[in-house]
């Protein structure tokens, strides 16, 4: 396989990366076949999944607009993927221009690209560096640079605490993240789940770890022990669809997503 320009060479070309797999279902191009076949392989599993990943990227927007109206102008980011369009810094900037955003992803392509994009945009950087380790990612250059946590920072984890093993106590690193952060910070994330299309779900699970590497699904009642003792924005732990979609949309049987979606609030 001849390596793109854009590729360093500590990249592994032969083995596929969630970021660039979440890539081939969103229709990006900053991706290898090795990981369209991976991607192929879970689609052929689960159909619906490019469906739910759509609606993931929705909810983000709305997620992010919503922060955004509630004064938060600090965005941390994590297990931020590839940049495609519809990311966080272009959502946030659209209501304040002068909101500030760092990415964080374990994924060198993902962190090289997101660099070029953000080469010349003073309020926005990426982090190369693992979520399970906060003390990393928290006293990052980068992070120390573009955030303040004597304000309220938003700390973002969209579809990523499935790829997090219990082991990995996935509560306890959201707590080490918003330790720092002031009263009146959120966290907003989403996450695979096993109810709704359960069979569909069960079988991609398995692709999904067979091909790239670990995966949990994780029940309601699991997602929303996730939040602690933040403070829920209405509506709560919900499917995707349901998290304060925009008016006259029509929510249509949002169980068949299979991701759960919640914003909570630092009291």
């Amino acid at each position: 396989m001849q390596r793109p320009a854009w590729v360093g060479p500590e990249i592994d070309l032969q083995k596929p990366s969630p970021a660039r797999v979440y890539d081939v279902h969103l229709g990006g191009s900053h991706n290898f076949q090795v990981d369209r076949d991976a991607a192929a392989a879970i689609t052929n599993a689960m159909p619906g999944l490019p469906a739910i990943l759509r609606a993931n990227r929705a909810y983000l927007r709305r997620a992010v607009s919503y922060l955004v109206g509630q004064g938060v102008t600090q965005f941390l980011d994590l297990g931020s993927g590839i940049p495609t369009v519809g990311n966080v810094h272009e959502v946030a900037w659209r209501h304040d221009p002068t909101a500030r955003i760092v990415y964080v992803d374990c994924d060198a392509v993902a962190v090289a690209h997101s660099r070029a994009i953000l080469r010349d945009e003073p309020n926005a950087d990426a982090v190369l560096a693992d979520l399970r380790r906060p003390q990393d990612v928290l006293e990052a250059e980068e992070t120390r640079k573009l955030l303040d946590f004597s304000r309220p920072v938003a700390v973002l984890m969209f579809a990523v605490l499935h790829f997090v093993d219990d082991a990995d106590d996935p509560a306890g690193l959201i707590r080490r993240y918003l330790e720092p952060a002031v009263p009146g910070s959120y966290l907003a994330l989403s996450h695979a789940s096993l109810e709704g299309d359960a069979d569909r779900a069960e079988e991609g699970t398995r692709q999904f770890r067979r091909r790239v590497g670990d995966f949990t699904m994780r029940t309601r009642r699991e997602v929303t022990e996730l939040f602690g003792d933040l403070e829920l924005v209405e509506p709560g732990v919900v499917y995707l669809p349901e998290w304060r979609p925009e008016p006259g949309e029509e929510v249509a049987d949002a169980s068949t997503t299979s991701t759960f979606a919640g914003v909570g609030r630092k009291a």
